[in-house]
C-alpha cells in the first residue's frame, strides 16, 4: 500500500549502495529529494539516468554519493558540461557503465517485462561495446547467420525516484506523457515519488487523467514537495537560468561546489 510521507520519511527509505534511477532533467527531475539525499549523506549509490540526467547527477556524484554511475550522459544542456561528473571521471573516483539512451530505456523495457535481457542492434559496430563487457553480441537465432544482435540485460533499480505534478491519496502518480517515468516504476523494486500537489478524489478514475497516471500498485511512498523540480522546470513553472549558471561557474572547483552546497543544501531547506 502506498504511504503519503514527509520528504525526509520518503528519502530515508534510499539506503546506502542502493541502485537508483532517476530521470532526465525535462520528465521530472527530483530535486527536492536529491537535496533531502545530500543533507543525509548516503552513499555508494549505482546511479542509473533514464537516459541521462543533469543537475541531480552532478550533485550526487560531486557530494560523494554515487560508486556507480550508468547511463547515456551527464550534462548540464546549454549552461556546459557537468564539472563535478567530468572531473570524477578524469579521477576515476567513480564506475563509468557507458551506455546509450536506446539501450537504457531497453533495458527498463526488460525488467518491466520481466525479461532478464532484449536484444538491440543499433549499437554494433560502436565503441562503446567495448567498455560493457555484460553486454553481449550473438547471432540472430532467427536468421540465416552473419546476423550478430547485443543483448542488454535487464536493468532492475532498487528506487526509482521520479518528480510528478499530481498524486492523489490512494498513491496513484499523475505524469502525464512522461511515459518513461511510468517504464522506471514498472522495472524498479520501489518507487518513491515527489508531487507538486496531493489532491482529492481518484485519478485512475478520471478518463482523462488515467492513461498517465501510474497506479499505486507500483508506487511505495509519495511525499508533497511544492516547486520540487526546482532550479529545474516543473509542471507550472520554468527553469532558474540564473541558477544553473551560478551553478555551473561555481562547481567548477571543489571549493565553489561546497560553497554552492552550503548555501544552497545545508543552508535552506526550500528554494525561495
Amino acid at each position: 500500500m502506498t504511504r503519503i510521507l514527509d520528504l525526509e520519511n520518503l528519502v530515508a527509505q534510499i539506503p546506502d549502495g542502493a541502485k537508483i534511477a532517476i530521470p532526465r532533467e525535462f520528465s521530472g527531475a527530483p530535486m527536492a529529494a536529491v537535496r533531502e539525499i545530500l543533507r543525509r549523506g548516503t552513499k555508494n549509490l549505482h546511479l542509473v539516468a533514464i537516459p541521462t540526467v543533469g543537475l541531480t547527477g552532478d550533485l550526487l556524484i560531486g557530494a560523494g554519493c554515487v560508486s556507480i554511475f550508468e547511463g547515456a550522459a551527464v550534462s548540464l544542456g546549454e549552461y556546459g558540461p557537468a564539472p563535478r561528473f567530468v572531473e570524477a571521471a578524469r579521477e576515476g573516483t567513480i564506475k563509468l557503465m557507458d551506455a546509450t539512451c536506446p539501450a537504457v530505456y531497453g533495458a527498463l523495457q526488460a525488467a518491466e517485462k520481466g525479461l532478464p535481457f532484449i536484444p538491440l542492434r543499433g549499437i554494433l559496430g560502436s565503441d562503446v561495446l567495448k567498455h560493457r563487457p555484460d553486454w553481449k553480441t550473438i547471432d540472430n537465432p532467427f536468421g540465416p547467420g552473419g546476423d550478430p544482435i547485443v543483448l542488454i540485460p535487464a536493468i532492475v533499480p532498487d528506487i526509482a525516484l521520479i518528480h510528478a505534478p499530481k498524486a492523489d491519496r490512494k498513491g496513484n502518480v499523475w505524469v502525464g506523457v512522461h511515459r518513461e517515468l511510468m517504464t522506471a516504476a514498472h522495472a524498479a523494486r520501489k518507487t518513491l515519488a515527489t508531487v507538486e500537489e496531493i489532491v482529492e478524489g481518484d485519478l485512475l478514475a478520471d478518463e482523462a487523467m488515467a492513461p498517465g497516471t501510474i497506479p499505486s500498485l507500483y508506487v511505495t511512498a509519495v511525499a508533497e514537495a511544492k516547486r520540487g523540480a526546482w532550479p529545474l522546470a516543473g509542471p507550472n513553472y520554468g527553469e532558474d537560468g540564473d541558477h544553473l549558471r551560478a551553478y555551473a561557474r561555481e562547481a567548477r572547483t571543489k571549493a565553489g561546489f561546497a560553497a554552492y552546497l552550503d548555501a544552497q543544501v545545508f543552508g535552506r531547506r526550500e528554494a525561495a
